[in-house]
């Protein structure tokens, strides 16, 4: 198999509990399974996954605004990591907010969180600004800030 290989599909309500164990197995502050559940059937919302075989191994989430579209989520199980999965959904998020006719495609991210920011800037997003002490402490570090990042559609 291919680094970026796998099966790149939206996610469904039955899909909620293999996304609720990756969120679980993954870094950070996971969603919550209600989160989740609330996404999955949001009709202007999107959750993409990518399958390796019958695990779960990606998934992005994007949501449709009124003039803009939001990354909300986009994670890889650890495993799995630096092998273009990340890339792969990110193409996939675009690609759905350019269908939707949206301006812009923002996010947020953790300032230090140094690879995401890299993946981001590389598809083209630029800083927007920062939200100073906007992430509650994680893993015995303080409160961090969000870098605010866009990407132009229109």
């Amino acid at each position: 198999m291919t680094p970026t290989e796998g099966v790149l599909r939206p996610l469904r309500g039955d899909d909620l509990p293999a996304l609720a164990a990756l969120e679980r197995d993954g870094q950070g502050d996971p969603w919550a399974p209600g989160q989740l559940e609330a996404a999955l059937v949001d009709p202007d919302t999107l959750v993409l996954g990518i399958e390796r075989g019958a695990r779960l191994v990606g998934h992005a989430v994007v949501a449709r605004l009124p003039f803009d579209a939001e990354l909300q989520a986009i994670m890889v199980a650890g495993d799995c990591r630096r092998q273009g999965l990340a890339g792969r959904l990110l193409g996939a998020v675009i690609e759905t907010a350019r269908s939707w006719r949206v301006e812009r495609l923002l996010l947020e991210v953790r300032a230090g969180n140094a690879p995401a920011i890299a993946l981001y800037r590389g598809a083209g997003f630029v800083d927007d600004g920062r939200r100073r002490g906007y992430y509650p402490p994680l893993a015995g570090r303080g409160r961090e800030d969000a870098l605010l990042m866009s990407l132009p559609l229109a």
